[in-house]
């Protein structure tokens, strides 16, 4: 049975091994991507121009002066709209 001490001589061998082969891939794929850019004529800005950007939150469209409720015009529209517009309003009238 090993030792305390021998487990973590062993331990420390594995780290210094899994750092190395690490390293050794990272160095792999690095040369992989850029003989794919060079193959391809692209660049960093072309990696980036895929990318989606998450935007934030939608400006409201429509508001209830009397409440301030407020709707974007996005999805389903809201019980107060909808209870307004079958009211006799017109979608019109919530306009911002």
């Amino acid at each position: 049975m090993a030792t305390f001490k021998d487990l973590l001589a062993q331990r420390a061998e594995l780290e210094r091994q899994i750092e190395a082969t690490r390293e050794q891939e990272m160095a792999q794929a690095i040369a992989q991507v850029r003989q794919l850019m060079a193959d391809y004529c692209l660049t960093v800005a072309d990696l980036a121009a895929g990318q989606r950007r998450a935007s934030g939150p939608v400006a409201a469209k429509y508001r209830n002066q009397a409440t301030g409720e407020s709707w974007s015009g996005r999805g389903q529209q809201p019980k107060w709209l909808e209870a307004a517009i079958a009211g006799g309003a017109k979608l019109e009238d919530f306009v911002v």
